[in-house]
């Protein structure tokens, strides 16, 4: 079975865009159309920096020259090891402009990998974010052959290997000195090597066309269609590919992008008032965690009034989604089930009405009221999340897609907006279901292995011939590693990755990542891994909430004793390895997971250990877009788990 596109590009993309043949092409339109707009704003740096779409474009042609001027040739490698900046979107565009190719990292990377990179991608140049991050990798690059470095500050550079050290302002001045000479681009040249952040070993470095990332610009505005001088707020890493072509897509259509941080995005979002956002499942559980921090605080009146109306929306939305067809555990309701649904619904609005009016409201100005849609991508969204953002009236478009279909696949559309499903086809997108022993292609609702075909699809690994050959077969289909299966109307639905599968000592197949997300949504857990690969059950490392346990606790007459706290021992104690406090979680936990559609007796979690260091990228714990990277994790606990199952 193959699904092909739904709706296509030709209505909805500009005819501005419909021809060119590189991402800098965008630009130089985008100039054009929108020269006064304001395209990047960053009120967190130091001065505050706006540049218009024209101001862009000229800084670029001027890096571009400058870039030039060193000695860099069309289809030289650069590598680019920075973070969000307006900096970083000037020297991207003037490296493609010089005909270049750039290997894009973020600079909170590990030394270890940052360097292979560098040197994995022949890199002749190095762009980097600040001198703190050319220091950190200073010991490695004694011998490599860079012909120069480049600091996006204006910091003085040290002497350093007797490297030649450049500022940004300096390649720009010598770029007014410089005639830039066009490079020819076109759909099949190499634009750039982003390399997989991965949960798993080295990065592979994943070739995109410039074809591969103008096909995301074509095909985005099947989704949506942005109109200028509309506000964008970004906050995920720039160099990763998701933020990356979004970002692409939205200055081609003439928006003004703010750049925020972990540390600002709440009170950004209220002050900008932003119109689109996109983010992982992680950012919108933090944003989920605080609303449910704000309703504990209340009086205990006050919590039961919002608990009362957030159960009347919950059955609101479950009724329409019945009588629209998209509930996902009730594709195909019957005739009973749509009259029940469309009786009760007069009054369930009713009441979700006055529920917007009392509560929701408040949520969507903490989060600015001028949104009209977020996108989430970089793993599925949990189903209580989904539940949560739309009683509350705020549209999460899911979506899908992989570094190597740079990135963007599939996306939830606002007409069909199937929550728990991964969306549908961008145009020109192929998917096919096989089994995953023997390729064989599985109808429309059976679960297999997720293969894709399209524009977006890379060209290939770099110097990695034999990863390329088993990623994309001789018929230009992708093996994405994900199992998933797609709707009579042509949802992609993503059930975990092949290679996360847990398999139990009785054969039974455990995807980890749905009862993961069921078991986010207790208030005591903040993270979790399931484990259990070749054992009898299934066990988890759990991150506790330590605040809400002790709340917990104070409500059962106990203190709760933290690690590395002293407490004096007695019968009013209680240590995170005490009885209740397991008994609490593992009722908790084993309530919500049985509770699942299709639950399985398998996937109790029969075993657990607490862990209080939470996971974090510094940690090495979790990727840059914020999943846990089960590998590393396993080898850092390997020694609890296997006492675990003991």
């Amino acid at each position: 079975m193959s699904s092909s596109a739904l709706i296509a590009p030709s209505h909805y993309t500009p005819a501005e865009y419909s021809n060119v043949q590189s991402v800098p092409e965008i630009w130089a339109i985008a100039a054009q159309r929108f020269g006064s707009i304001v395209a990047l704003h960053d009120p967190h740096s130091t001065p505050e920096v706006k540049l218009t779409y024209a101001e862009v474009y000229d800084n670029a042609m001027l890096f571009a020259a400058g870039l030039q001027s060193l000695g860099i040739q069309q289809g030289d490698h650069i590598a680019l090891f920075a973070d969000n900046s307006p900096r970083w979107m000037i020297t991207d565009q003037g490296i493609m402009l010089a005909g270049a190719v750039d290997a894009v990292r973020g600079s909170q990377a590990d030394d270890a990998e940052l360097l292979f990179i560098l040197s994995h991608s022949d890199s002749v140049a190095l762009v980097i974010h600040d001198w703190a991050t050319l220091k950190k990798i200073s010991a490695g690059l004694v011998g490599m052959p860079l012909r120069f470095i480049v600091l996006l500050t204006e910091e003085t550079p040290e002497d350093l290997h007797g490297l030649k050290i450049l500022t940004f302002s300096q390649v720009l001045e010598m770029g007014k000195g410089h005639v830039l000479q066009p490079a020819h681009l076109t759909l099949d040249t190499l634009a750039t090597l982003m390399y997989t952040s991965g949960t798993s070993g080295m990065p592979k470095g994943v070739m995109l066309s410039h074809g591969n990332l103008v096909s995301q610009v074509q095909s985005t505005y099947a989704v949506v269609q942005p109109q200028p001088r509309e506000v964008v707020l970004s906050i995920l890493p720039i160099w990763h590919c998701y933020e990356r072509t979004f970002e692409y897509f939205i200055f081609s259509a003439g928006c003004t992008q703010i750049y925020t941080n972990i540390r600002f995005v709440k009170k950004d979002l209220k002050e900008f008032q932003p119109n689109y956002m996109v983010g992982v499942p992680r950012l919108w559980e933090s944003i989920y965690e605080g609303v449910q921090k704000q309703f504990r605080d209340q009086p205990a009146s006050k919590q039961k009034l919002v608990n009362f109306f957030l159960k009347q929306s919950h059955n609101y939305i479950y009724a329409r989604r019945t009588l629209q067809g998209l509930d996902l555990n009730n594709l195909t309701p019957s005739p009973l089930q749509k009259l029940e649904a469309a009786l009760n619904l007069p009054h369930l609005t009713l009441l979700h009405q006055l529920g917007d009016r009392l509560v929701y409201k408040k949520v969507r100005e903490g989060i600015g009221d001028n949104i009209k849609f977020v996108v989430s991508g970089g793993g599925s969204i949990a189903e209580h999340l989904e539940d949560f953002f739309e009683v509350a009236g705020i549209t999460v478009l899911g979506g899908y897609g992989l570094t190597e279909t740079s990135p963007i696949t599939h996306v939830r559309r606002p007409q069909r907006n199937l929550r728990g499903g991964d969306g549908q086809p961008v145009p020109h997108t192929e998917t096919k279901i096989v089994d995953p022993e023997t390729g064989r292609v599985l109808p429309a609702g059976q679960r297999g292995l997720v293969m894709l075909r399209g524009k977006q699809v890379m060209q290939g690994y770099y110097k990695n011939p034999e990863a390329t050959q088993k990623a994309i077969d001789p018929e230009g289909w992708f093996n994405t590693g994900d199992l998933g299966w797609v709707t009579p109307q042509g949802d992609l639905i993503i059930t975990g990755r092949a290679k996360d599968t847990i398999v139990l000592t009785n054969g039974e197949n455990i995807e980890p990542q749905p009862i993961e997300d069921v078991c986010l949504q207790c208030a005591y857990v903040d993270q979790i891994m399931l484990v259990g690969q070749d054992q009898k059950s299934i066990g988890a490392l759990i991150v506790p909430n330590l605040e809400t346990l002790q709340k917990w606790a104070e409500s059962q007459g106990k203190t709760l004793a933290l690690p590395n706290q002293h407490v004096p021992a007695g019968d009013s104690v209680l240590t995170l390895d005490s009885k209740p406090v397991q008994d609490l979680l593992r009722q908790e936990l084993n309530q919500r997971i049985q509770a699942r559609p299709g639950y399985r007796p398998d996937e109790r979690i029969t075993v657990f250990r607490l862990v209080t260091e939470p996971f974090t990228i510094e940690n090495g714990l979790l990727t840059q877009t914020l999943k846990i990277r089960r590998n590393v994790v396993m080898d850092r606990y390997q020694g609890m788990i296997n006492e675990m199952f003991l």
